[in-house]
């Protein structure tokens, strides 16, 4: 019996969405439509219109491991195993590791693959297409998006003769410009590339087997050498980088025949820049969208997201305003595409604004730079409930850690004490020391002041890790 198995490609850096989104935290974790979910677990809890599938198959990067599972649980959805890649390899990579794995796991699967930055409403008509491509007899079905106005930042599917509800995909087009985009608009007989595809998992390595041998063999070697930690899958570094880094369209669907499409006639957008926000934000008569604390006088066309302070506008027109605590962005609304440029500069730059926001998060909670001076910091730590930080030391910097909430017990060297609300203790330079919440049901918040010559985060020696960190 043939197996729908949803796979889930959440790996992506989302830089055109700076400086919400940054490398360390992109945009499938963010929340950029105010429903309380990221993009991945609104992708996720999409499941729910697929009644018959299996759990799902996640493929995420090192980096994201526990960023995927934390919010996989805090969606209640149940998932599958992830797998990790040690490097990013674009998709069609990616997807031969979920085919490998589904065919492991399951008889005749068929994968439903999407990306996790997908903004997707209509889940009635979205249930409604991917049972019409479940049901396709044809091994590659890809899901084209019906235009709705003249769009530069999509890749367009051209369409050729009819297959019943389908069609026979006549040719792949990249990115046009705006006059080309408009040519296709008018023709009706173009459809936006959603990235979203159903396919045969031994369909697809065949096909792979055949037009990138060398790929095939090195996710086939990645995936059999695999190895298992915690709830993650990891493929082998080794195999793993004689694989060439291709797009699956690259890859396979610009080179196969009886390839067919299915005109999605829901609401969709894949969020690749600013302007995309604005399509599903409230907007007032005047085209104006607020996402947090803003207000705005005479002012047309213009998104606001303020995520830590108020931000006010006078007289704008057409302008993306987007505010963190630690950077602003201010882009012609016709311009968004062009952040990920910004983004370049700021790294050959070496801001780390580029890449990680003042809160990071790690898989026992997360801490805040609140002040960062020359010889000290100040941070906010929060500990999840039952977590805890590695056995570590630090060769440049001292600590004094203060418990603002919840109960903890912290070890220095060989003393191990407990703390409660307004106590605190010093953690001299080279001394090894670690943090637990000791509580089951509230996390643990304190305040780290940290002293010394250099505060860089690689200044970590880790002895003992319950979430495998160690050197």
């Amino acid at each position: 019996m043939t197996s729908l198995v949803p796979v889930l490609l959440a790996g992506g850096s989302g830089t055109r969405l700076w400086p919400t989104s940054r490398k360390s935290y992109p945009k499938q974790f963010v929340d950029l439509t105010g429903s309380g979910d990221s993009f991945l677990q609104s992708s996720l809890k999409r499941s729910a219109v697929i009644p018959d599938a299996r759990p799902w198959i996640i493929v995420t990067g090192e980096d994201y491991r526990f960023l995927v599972a934390q919010q996989a649980k805090e969606a209640g959805v149940s998932i599958g195993p992830i797998l990790l890649e040690p490097s990013a390899r674009n998709t069609a990579p990616a997807i031969a590791f979920a085919a490998f794995e589904a065919l492991a796991l399951y008889d005749s699967p068929k994968l439903l693959v999407q990306t996790a930055d997908h903004y997707i409403k209509d889940l009635k008509t979205f249930g409604e297409t991917i049972d019409q491509a479940f049901q396709s007899t044809a091994p590659f079905v890809l899901f084209g998006v019906k235009p709705t106005h003249p769009e530069i930042g999509y890749g367009y599917i051209e369409c050729g003769e009819p297959q019943g509800n389908e069609f026979l995909v006549s040719s792949f087009k990249e990115k046009p410009d705006l006059e080309t985009a408009e040519t296709y608009l008018k023709s009706g007989n173009y459809l936006w590339n959603s990235g979203m595809f159903m396919l045969g998992a031994q369909a697809y390595l065949d096909s792979l087997k055949t037009f990138e041998p060398s790929m095939y063999e090195a996710c086939e070697q990645a995936h059999q050498n695999a190895s298992s930690d915690l709830d993650f899958k990891r493929v082998n570094s080794d195999a793993f980088g004689k694989s060439p880094s291709l797009s699956i369209d690259y890859a396979v669907m610009e080179r196969i025949d009886n390839l067919h499409v299915i005109p999605y006639l829901g609401d969709w957008s894949d969020v690749g820049a600013w302007d995309a926000v604005t399509t599903f934000a409230n907007q007032d008569e005047a085209g104006n969208a607020i996402q947090g604390d803003g207000v705005l006088l005479d002012c047309s066309n213009t998104l606001i997201r303020a995520e830590s302070r108020l931000v006010a506008g006078i007289g704008l027109e057409n302008l993306i305003v987007v505010e963190t605590r630690d950077a602003v962005l201010v882009a012609d609304a016709t311009k968004t595409q062009n952040v990920k440029n910004l983004v370049e500069i700021l790294e050959s730059q070496n801001r780390l604004e580029a890449i990680a926001h003042q809160k990071v998060y790690r898989p026992w909670g997360s801490y805040e730079t609140l002040i960062l001076c020359d010889r000290f910091r100040v941070k906010q730590i929060i500990v999840n409930p039952g977590a805890s930080l590695s056995l570590q030391m630090h060769n440049h910097r001292a600590e004094h850690w203060v418990v603002v909430s919840g109960k903890a017990e912290v070890q220095v060297d060989d003393r191990i004490q407990i703390l409660t609300e307004d106590q605190s203790v010093y953690i001299p330079i080279g001394s090894k020391h670690r943090l637990t919440n000791l509580g089951t049901l509230l996390p643990l918040t304190m305040i780290e002041v940290q002293s010394g010559e250099y505060l860089g985060e690689d200044d970590i020696i880790r002895f003992e890790d319950i979430y495998g960190r160690t050197q």
